[in-house]
């Protein structure tokens, strides 16, 4: 059988994330309130053009796969990354943290769009904040760091939206928070992984350190209308 994680959109919008799936034909995305990700079953012609009708309906989406996709009609791609996957079965502790964790509510979620169109951790829109559990650091009442769910295959869980704003980095916020959400995930019996561009070799080290361990490579495509 194939592994959950050898492609994972398909695996959650597939399985216990499938209620949150928009679908034309074959191809399925998340709503684009929640997110980019979208999936096919297989790279043939036919599924492609439904993917390219559903980017017409419901504007852009972001494929990760092992392989970028071939040229489809009405498809363009808008831009292209090698990812890496990362897996941490047991994360290393590093310790209590030495400040206030804060469990994430719905009426944060003006400063937890705020924070992350400032940082740029990776897609996030109005409701992204939804797919999972998601903490903080609050100072002075504003959110200033933040750590998430995204993604939930069958067994697994994605750690994302970890962004921290550029004045209050260096305090081991994204740490701190990053171990949090994956000891709650652990305690649901799941498996943490995440996602890196492969170029962010500070933030892969930072992943690493905390015991997230390289998977595989994976490309992430974000296609257009053309």
């Amino acid at each position: 059988m194939p592994h959950p994680l050898d492609r994972p959109v398909w695996s959650a919008l597939t399985d216990r994330q499938s209620h949150l799936a928009l679908q034309h034909g074959a191809a399925v995305r998340f709503s684009p309130d929640f997110g980019l990700f979208a999936a096919l079953p297989d790279a043939a012609p036919e599924r492609l053009a439904d993917l390219a009708a559903l980017v017409a309906a419901q504007g852009d989406v972001a494929l990760v796969e092992a392989e970028p996709p071939p040229p489809a009609p009405g498809l363009a791609v808008r831009s292209q990354a090698l990812c890496w996957q990362m897996v941490a079965e047991a994360p290393n502790p590093v310790g209590e943290p030495a400040f206030a964790i804060e469990v994430l509510t719905p009426a944060d979620a003006p400063q937890m769009l705020a924070l992350a169109t400032q940082t740029a951790p990776g897609p996030f829109f109005a409701r992204t904040h939804e797919l999972g559990r998601f903490v903080g650091v609050k100072e002075d009442g504003r959110l200033v760091a933040m750590a998430g769910e995204r993604m939930q295959p069958p067994g697994y869980t994605e750690v994302s939206g970890v962004c921290t704003d550029p004045a209050y980095r260096g305090r081991g916020f994204a740490a701190g928070l990053m171990l949090e959400v994956a000891a709650r995930i652990r305690a649901r019996g799941e498996i943490p992984f995440l996602h890196s561009y492969a170029h962010n070799t500070g933030a892969i080290a930072l992943y690493q350190a905390l015991g997230f361990d390289f998977r595989r490579e994976l490309v992430m495509t974000t296609l257009t209308s053309s």
